[in-house]
């Protein structure tokens, strides 16, 4: 839902913010005073074109933000996440327009494309009279509303994940008869496989054969520190620790027979030797083990080297070479067995083609019978409308790609004839801004509820039509007020009347600029307002008690 609408420097408004509740808000205002740049600022917001003449005269630039709640639009707030323009769940869409003509364009802050911008905003709000900017022209948009009128949603979902696995299989089957290709794939696997089968290691085995070549490449050094070590612990020298811990344990044996308490002390120092004469020998045998071999040395770097080779041509790390042979065996195992495989999936696909021929005829058998249910009660609405005689039809046209579409079998075109004895033609054909913009109030009310935009804006919605007809335009806008936020630029007071807010457009002059100034009507400025409306330039007691009664008739509360 839209809250707010702010504007600066743009056309003849220096600056304006506009905030908005759920319901029917109308905007109304003298001939020319600028009721439809409020529509004007929700179309460049939507994506629309941006020209330098938009510009305030004399301003280097125009500026137009928008806010919107999307509380109830989960797919939108994960459009955003998917974007990468979230923002703790807001929605702020922003427009700036520089006056030698260039554009830019934000979301929540952040820059984004025209694109994007078009994309958000087709979810957020529908702007209806005039034909470049309306959705229900869109032939995709025409069959999204049939289907949501007739609540097709799972039989259309079957369609598509039927269609969806069809073309999947298709494209794994390309994959496996790519003929030469695929010979050629296969000869490459299999010297990969057989590399990787011959050279890549374990991660035990590499760890082992890395910890040999390190010992391999320090034997020198090893064998020079173990010679030392051992002259340390047990050589020719007084202060080797074997000595030195032999003359201690002796000592401190001697000691012990004089004084018991030092038994313990004795005790420990002949672990000691026991301890370091282990040590020795264990040093002894490690050193008679070991031995300078260039050959052995020579052989680990090599398979070290090769290992480098293949992690860098498979881009992976040396221990990961084991799971990329996997993988490349289990693909050349499946190019080996591509005949048997491409016969399965063929078989598959045949299953899948016939249970979407079934889906897409019941789909099909329902958007006939929903499409009839439509055409007769836009029909009926739009006689209401004040256009007798007029008939709406929904046509469905079978589609010819021959193989399984995610749409199902046919396309729609909204087809209309406003006036008797006129054959229906495209309604995105239709030239009066005035009759397509009612004829959208009626589409969109007798779809009341089928699709999830919230914000829905009208223009030129009561063009040429007044008396009866004017107040049922305004019933069918309250109505459909009830239940979406629908904001009404109109010049009719029966219109005005039936809002759940009321916004007056007034534009006035120091002689030097042109101002427009958009004010939110009490109930006491409404009365006057909608009195002007019917009184023209004298309002009399008259006026004002009509325009009072008008305004005591509305009844129904928006939803929030």
């Amino acid at each position: 839902m839209l809250k707010s609408l702010y504007v600066k420097d743009f056309a003849i408004v220096g600056e304006a913010e506009v905030t908005f509740g759920p319901g029917l808000t109308v905007v109304t205002g003298e001939t020319g005073a600028g009721k439809s740049l409020l529509v004007d600022a929700l179309l460049l917001l939507a994506g629309a074109r941006g020209e330098a003449l938009l510009v305030r005269q004399g301003c280097e630039r125009a500026e137009l933000s928008a806010e919107f709640d999307l509380a109830d639009r989960a797919d939108l707030r994960q459009w955003l996440v998917a974007e990468d323009l979230d923002e703790q769940g807001a929605c702020q869409l922003r427009r700036v327009i520089r006056s030698e003509g260039s554009s830019r364009a934000w979301i929540n802050g952040r820059p984004v494309t025209l694109g994007q911008l078009k994309q958000l905003a087709a979810g957020l709000i529908e702007i209806h009279g005039q034909h470049e900017h309306q959705a229900l022209l869109e032939r995709g948009q025409q069959l999204a509303l049939l289907d949501d009128f007739g609540g097709h949603a799972p039989m259309l979902a079957e369609v598509a994940d039927l269609a969806r696995q069809w073309h999947a299989l298709g494209a794994r089957m390309a994959e496996l008869s790519q003929g030469a290709d695929a010979a050629a794939r296969v000869e490459w696997l299999t010297h990969q496989v057989e590399e990787l089968e011959r050279h890549a290691l374990a991660a035990a085995p590499l760890a082992e054969l890395e910890a040999e070549h390190r010992r391999l490449t320090n034997a020198g050094e090893l064998l020079r520190g173990c010679a030392q070590l051992g002259e340390r612990l047990d050589g020719e020298d007084e202060l080797a620790l074997l000595r030195l811990a032999a003359r201690a344990h002796a000592e401190a044996a001697h000691l012990a027979t004089l004084d018991a308490r030092l038994a313990p002390l004795a005790e420990l120092l002949d672990s000691a030797q026991i301890q370091l004469g282990e040590a020795g020998d264990t040093l002894a045998r490690y050193q008679s083990a070991l031995e300078l071999d260039p050959e052995r040395l020579a052989e680990a770097e090599a398979r070290l080297g090769k290992l480098h080779e293949l992690a860098r041509k498979h881009r992976v790390r040396m221990d990961e070479l084991p799971v990329v042979g996997e993988r490349l065996r289990t693909e050349l195992e499946e190019l080996r067995g591509a005949s048997t495989r491409i016969a399965d999936l063929a078989a598959q696909r045949e299953v899948l083609a016939a249970g979407h021929a079934q889906a897409a005829q019941r789909l099909t058998r329902a958007r006939t019978a929903t499409a009839t249910r439509l055409g007769a009660a836009v029909s009926a609405l739009m006689a209401e409308l004040g256009m007798a005689g007029g008939r709406f039809e929904v046509a469905l046209e079978p589609t010819c790609a021959g193989e399984p579409d995610p749409q199902g079998s046919e396309r729609v075109e909204f087809l209309v004839s406003a006036n008797p004895g006129q054959s229906p033609r495209p309604l995105r054909k239709v030239a009066s801004g005035g009759e397509l913009a009612r004829i959208s109030l009626a589409i969109e009310v007798a779809a009341l509820g089928s699709d999830a935009i919230a914000t829905m804006v009208f223009d030129e919605v009561d063009s040429g039509i007044g008396g009866a007809v004017a107040e049922i335009v305004g019933h069918k806008l309250r109505a459909l007020g009830a239940r979406r936020q629908v904001l009404c630029v109109t010049h009719l007071a029966q219109v005005a009347a039936q809002g759940h807010a009321h916004l007056r457009v007034a534009k006035a002059s120091d002689g030097e600029a042109t101002h427009i100034r958009i004010d939110t009507l009490d109930a006491t400025a409404r009365e006057e307002e909608i009195a002007r409306m019917l009184g023209g330039i004298q309002i009399t007691r008259e006026t004002r008690a009509h325009a009072r009664q008008m305004l005591q008739q509305p009844a129904g509360r928006p939803s929030r």
